[in-house]
């Protein structure tokens, strides 16, 4: 029903910056949130960040301060913006949608993940 297109990943050094993107297609109809995850070799998946579908956010608080979670609903696309990079911050990152239906039936879809590297 949902498919979702991850960019933006890749190789920095401490200290810089990346944007990821997340486009989503499909069914977009009752899509309650979008968020990004994030897993380290050796460890669980774990929130990033999370917008929903009113606007508010949530960012766990070692990302606060640092990333940014966004989107443009014109184009059906969310981002994230990661500034002060840090090595511990190299993990595949994943984007989420969920969906929340009038039984209480909930979905959820996953994007490819995108490796992000940072170097020390």
């Amino acid at each position: 029903q949902v498919q979702l297109v991850e960019s933006g990943g890749g190789l920095v050094q401490a200290g810089g910056s990346l944007r990821l993107s997340c486009v989503a297609s499909g069914r977009l109809h009752s899509i309650n949130s979008m968020a990004w995850y994030r897993q380290a070799p050796g460890k669980q998946r774990e929130l990033v960040a999370a917008i929903r579908s009113g606007g508010s956010t949530d960012y766990a608080d070692s990302m606060k301060g640092r990333f940014i979670i966004s989107r443009d609903n014109a184009k059906n696309t969310a981002f994230l913006q990661m500034n002060s990079l840090k090595p511990e911050d190299t993990a595949v990152y994943y984007c989420n949608a969920e969906k929340l239906f009038r039984d209480g039936t909930v979905y959820q879809y996953w994007g490819q993940g995108t490796q992000v590297t940072v170097s020390s």
